[in-house]
């Protein structure tokens, strides 16, 4: 054993040691059958040997420390529970939690589940996959209905304080810091669980498992965001421009809440105040919703563990809202990630089989302390293309090194100096039409090309762009987009048809499977899904997008004086991907960009760009 694979071995057993929880290895001598329940571990993971069907269904509501909806009272959350029947004789279990404000509308994953109650008000269909999976692995499961949905109290905040301290009510209650009630109102305690939690799920989900793990709560253990958002700002803006609609925040509320909008009116008109869609400057009210280094929430408060998925296709939860939280993190967080050319996808719909048995054995480890070599193995998954995964040991590459192209006069683009100018109108248009035909003169954009490239390249980070630039008016919507120029067979994520899923990624097939065990009400089976596919002349790999008059801040806008000369920098938004031998780079500057659902007009400016004093850089792994 190496010294490397001893101290993982190592930990692994102090971590089984601290938590307690009674297993039986493989091998290991017969119990009596008068000896307390134990959790059975073959080949570095538990094994179903619980009974899903004989499971204890239960719910509490727990006491959040928040007045979302101002009647003068604590919001109760409302928990609904599954765990072995077992727990009820003496065995403490681990927990795998899921917040969720979709269970009305909706519904959960792309199956659109909802809950299912029986006369005493408990679940008989639990949303997904979990329960089904991890119930008869000796985990208890809990679905919490963010406040304010479902049949908790309170007005749901799109991502705001009351949303991420319900959730950390809960993970209070399981540890012993926080009270529930039955529904006659009796004190109920969580007294079958270990007080080890682990949150999990998806897009609105996802963020509320980085929030509360950014409180630093005790005993949440692990998280494992899905296209989790860290910034709620960076949800509806990109560096001063308006990404999406107008009034999203209170939109989202009303949309998930299924009350009269009356009972949340104040809240409402405060998301719509606070949100300045008018300027769409960065504010107080952004800062409480976000979770990177917010009053609230902060990475560097973050204990848990992180085992995080990201669609660098992503047009919703962009790729910055992982890399920006991720560089954030302590360096004492153990960490994994996948990183994949999908849209906005759970990767249950994409590489199934792969990613149910890695997230069995990151649960087992960091939940049961079962000593497996989840975290011996390289820390990030990178998906290059359709079927094309590699492993690394980080994200970023590590060998990753920055690479500056700069645009010349003639329309190539390489490392030498550049002298000229050049310019174009901003005006609002898809990013189809403004990459199509990049050697075409074309009066909204200007064009610049590598040569052919003499091998595969790859970039794996966050790029940037400078421009040196003159506008004819006060301010314009700055856009920058990298695209491969060469055909190739890719991730189709953006198309729009016939199944709304493919905007994702990937397609659903007739076929189904059952992943752990069910009921008759609730079996654990779901569709099964391949990689979307289409075959293209180009694709634009990443973007950029910058009101120019928020460009010394976001928090204030400072218009330009027409005709002066600005240095403009920005960063791009992050991706990994690979060029192949024989594709061209290509950089494109433009005005709005119509693809990242820009609620704004382009403004008309003439944008003058001084090519001297304007350059791309990028991080790239391979390749000249």
């Amino acid at each position: 054993m190496s010294n490397s694979q001893r101290r993982g071995f190592l930990s692994a057993v102090a971590l089984a040691a601290a938590v307690a929880i009674p297993f039986t290895l493989a091998g290991a001598s017969a119990v009596s059958a008068t000896a307390e329940p134990k959790i059975d571990v073959s080949g570095g993971v538990t094994q179903p040997v619980f009974s899903y069907q004989d499971a204890i269904r239960e719910h509490v509501r727990v006491q959040s420390p928040v007045d979302s909806d101002g009647d003068g009272k604590k919001d109760l959350v409302r928990v609904d529970i599954i765990r072995p029947k077992e727990s009820d004789s003496g065995l403490k279990v681990p927990v795998i939690m899921h917040q969720s404000p979709y269970f009305d509308q909706p519904g959960a994953g792309f199956e659109l589940d909802h809950k299912k109650y029986d006369a005493n008000g408990n679940l008989t269909k639990f949303p997904l996959f979990y329960d089904n999976y991890f119930v008869p692995r000796g985990y208890a499961f809990v679905s919490v209905d963010v406040i304010g949905t479902k049949l908790s109290e309170g007005c749901p905040t799109t991502g705001g304080p009351s949303d991420v301290l319900g959730g950390k009510a809960v993970i209070d209650w399981l540890n012993g810091r926080a009270n529930a009630y039955d529904d006659n109102g009796a004190p109920v305690k969580a007294s079958w669980s270990t007080g080890r939690t682990g949150m999990i799920g998806h897009s609105y989900e996802g963020g509320l498992a980085i929030g509360v793990a950014g409180t630093g709560v005790r005993g949440l253990e692990t998280i494992v965001p899905l296209a989790g958002p860290s910034s709620w700002y960076d949800m509806w803006r990109a560096n001063g421009t308006l990404t999406d609609f107008k009034g999203g925040q209170e939109y989202m509320a009303k949309w998930i809440d299924e009350d009269p909008d009356a009972t949340c009116a104040a809240a409402h008109r405060r998301m719509t105040e606070g949100s300045d869609d008018a300027t769409g400057n960065y504010n107080a009210y952004w800062r409480e919703l976000d979770y990177r280094n917010g009053p609230i929430s902060k990475a560097r408060n973050v204990r848990a563990s992180v085992f995080s998925v990201v669609g660098m296709q992503d047009p919703n939860v962009m790729g910055s809202q992982f890399s920006q939280w991720w560089a954030k993190l302590p360096r004492t967080v153990q960490r994994k990630a996948w990183v994949t050319q999908y849209g906005h996808l759970d990767p249950f719909w994409a590489r199934r089989e792969v990613w149910v048995n890695t997230l069995h054995q990151w649960f087992d480890h960091e939940l049961m302390g079962v000593p497996n070599d989840i975290m011996r193995q390289p820390r990030a998954d990178v998906q290059l293309g359709p079927d094309r995964w590699i492993t690394q040991a980080d994200w970023p590459a590590p060998a990753a090194r920055p690479t500056t192209l700069r645009p010349q006069q003639d329309g190539s683009l390489g490392r030498k100096p550049s002298t000229g100018t050049g310019g174009y109108i901003d005006t609002r248009q898809s990013e189809t039409a403004t990459a199509t035909d990049p050697a075409t003169v074309n009066p909204d954009r200007l064009a610049f090309l590598t040569p052919p490239l003499k091998s595969a390249t790859r970039l794996s980070g966050t790029p940037s762009v400078s421009l040196r630039l003159k506008l004819d008016k006060p301010t314009a919507n700055l856009g920058v987009m990298l695209v491969d120029y060469g055909t190739d067979t890719r991730i189709n994520h953006s198309e729009i048809g016939e199944n709304p899923n493919r905007a994702y990624g990937f397609k659903f097939l007739d076929s189904k499977d059952c992943v752990g065990q069910g009921t008759a009400e609730d079996d654990g089976c779901y569709r099964r899904a391949v990689d979307n596919t289409v075959t293209s002349g180009f694709h634009v790999v990443t973007r950029g997008i910058m009101d120019a008059q928020n460009h010394t801040s976001l928090s204030r806008q400072t218009p330009l004086r027409p005709g002066r000369p600005y240095q403009i920098t920005w960063d791009m938004l992050p991706q990994d991907y690979e060029f192949k031998a024989g594709h061209r780079l290509g950089l494109v500057l433009t005005g709005t960009n119509a693809d990242l659902g820009s609620a704004e007009p382009g403004t008309g400016t003439k944008v003058t760009v001084d090519l001297a004093g304007t350059s791309i850089s990028l991080p790239l792994v391979s390749g000249k």
